[in-house]
């Protein structure tokens, strides 16, 4: 009689028993077929085709009763939108009305609430990014021609933006006076590319050098015949790399004497202005003290030495890394040589060197985990050939193609997902980073690839780099080729290309390549008997 009464009460009040909305739960979510789930993200969608994204629900919704105010993307899509409804109504379809941008990231949101007619729960939350625009920039041309205008406009660097006064190359694009010795020792080697593919002629090659030879000699700091790592390229005083690094720098001294030691090599024959150049040459050679480097008779060469700190960087040179050249020109000094000891204990730390696991089923002889940065292949071996080059430790071009392929490898498999990475866009080493400056490698990845690494690698992987190179230039050309050629570096992930050139970076793109093409300067800077008798020396064969 109660219950009754209630219902009749109810009746005559004129309410009626809440009913609930059925409830909706999303058990599956897809963008452009692909599964998507709740905060994720989804790489690659298209630029080519509108986004379509398909919402399965628990049960059937009434498409009459969508809110569209609750579903929503970010930036211009917004609830720019279109809504169908499956056969059966129980999965919602999304037609977006616009293309999205390239390279760009968009959320996506369906927020928790009374929706179609029933309870949408939970909510669904997750990310999308979208590809590169793949269309080719500039006309497509032969293989060969694109490797010869890269090298041509990439010599651009060390002609056109030479210092005036010196010759010496520039640190970067806008640096001014500040010339650099290690990026000068590339920039030399490709005055002989230049030369030799018909950019320049011999005369004009020559000049330069000449002029370079003549300030590195009369005007330039030297600290017991090394030079410092930066210098004013009008008065060849040293210029502070950092506080304490403000005298000299045996691995910057390196890489410059490997590209003077080639350009003698190239002018030994000529006429008589070319002959006194490359005697200036042996004796700016013949005048490093390498082994006073050893800091009392240590058996490891130091990297720096100051007139006002001393020792005080107390940086050995040790492997592996960029530096196999400074021992080996040590060894092979006419004048002050190091013994074979200082190269075994010092560099190679008694065998310590080795590495000899594998990555990605590729066996890497020496080093780090990884490989490191590219630049370990690249830096020492614009002038050694490393072809058929091996000592007790490693073969250096089972070394070299190890690296190279492990980095590609690495880059393939993109392990942390940064956009862009692929068999077409790999590559890491030390570059420019937004916000900063690092030695990019497997193990310091953070999604920013540098051109230098890829296309200084063309000895070792030729198939990848020249897949490298006509992605940057035909996909990548309207944002990263230059004046200069490719500029330093660029992150897709961040949307981002940098505004620098850097010599150091530069100069490995040509050389590398014309060693790959000719091997000009392997065969160059291996004509020096002093190199071969320092090579016999340390036990190596070549």
């Amino acid at each position: 009689m109660v219950l009754l009464f209630f219902f009749a009460s109810c009746k005559e009040n004129g309410t009626e028993p809440i009913v609930k909305p059925p409830k909706l739960t999303i058990n599956e979510v897809r963008i452009n077929g692909r599964q998507w789930f709740n905060n994720s993200t989804v790489t690659d969608i298209s630029i080519t085709q509108k986004p379509i994204v398909e919402i399965k629900f628990s049960n059937a919704f009434d498409i009459a009763k969508f809110n569209k105010s609750m579903v929503s993307f970010s930036g211009e899509i917004g609830q720019n939108y279109n809504i169908a409804g499956s056969s059966d109504n129980k999965t919602l379809i999304i037609n977006v009305n616009v293309l999205p941008k390239e390279l760009t990231k968009y959320s996506f949101n369906i927020n928790q609430g009374d929706n179609l007619g029933g309870y949408v729960n939970p909510n669904f939350s997750a990310e999308f990014t979208t590809q590169l625009d793949s269309t080719y920039k500039f006309p497509e041309i032969a293989n060969e021609e694109l490797l010869t205008l890269v090298q041509k406009q990439t010599f651009k660097y060390f002609w056109d933006y030479g210092h005036p006064v010196s010759g010496l190359a520039r640190e970067r694009l806008s640096s001014g006076e500040t010339v650099t010795m290690g990026g000068s020792g590339f920039g030399i080697m490709a005055v002989i590319v230049g030369i030799e593919r018909g950019f320049i002629t011999r005369q004009q090659g020559f000049e330069r050098l000449n002029k370079i030879v003549n300030f590195l000699s009369n005007n330039a700091d030297r600290f017991h015949g090394a030079f410092p790592h930066w210098m004013n390229g009008s008065t060849g005083k040293v210029l502070p790399f950092s506080t304490k690094d403000d005298g000299a720098d045996l691995i910057e001294t390196a890489f410059l004497i490997q590209g003077l030691l080639t350009i003698q090599s190239y002018f030994d024959t000529g006429n008589n202005d070319e002959q006194i150049m490359c005697s200036n040459i042996q004796k700016l050679w013949e005048e490093v003290e390498w082994n006073w480097f050893q800091k009392n008779n240590e058996n490891v060469l130091y990297w720096h030495w100051s007139p006002n700190y001393n020792w005080d960087m107390n940086m050995h040179i040790t492997g592996w890394n960029e530096g196999l050249i400074a021992y080996v020109l040590a060894a092979s000094s006419p004048t002050f040589p190091i013994s074979k000891n200082v190269y075994t204990e010092g560099w190679a730390k008694n065998g310590a060197i080795k590495n000899g696991n594998k990555y990605y089923d590729i066996k890497l002889p020496l080093g780090e985990n990884l490989g490191g940065p590219l630049f370990f292949a690249h830096y020492s071996f614009l002038g050694l050939d490393p072809r058929n080059l091996s000592d007790q430790y490693a073969s250096y071009w089972e070394q070299n193609m190890a690296h190279s392929k492990i980095n590609y490898n690495y880059c393939v498999n993109n392990p942390n997902h940064f956009v862009g990475y692929s068999k077409d866009c790999w590559g890491l080493s030390a570059s420019d980073i937004p916000g900063g400056y690092t030695a990019s490698s497997p193990t310091n990845d953070n999604g920013t690839i540098t051109p230098t690494a890829a296309l200084a690698s063309f000895p070792y992987t030729p198939t990848e780099s020249m897949r490298a190179l006509n992605f940057y230039y035909y996909v990548l050309g309207d944002k990263l080729w230059g004046d200069y050629g490719f500029k330093d570096a660029f992150n897709l992930s961040n949307k981002w290309v940098a505004d620098s050139y850097l010599a150091i970076d530069q100069g490995p793109i040509i050389v590398m390549i014309e060693n790959y093409r000719s091997a000009l300067l392997w065969n160059l800077f291996m004509k020096q008997q002093d190199i071969k008798n320092g090579l016999t020396m340390l036990g190596f064969s070549y």
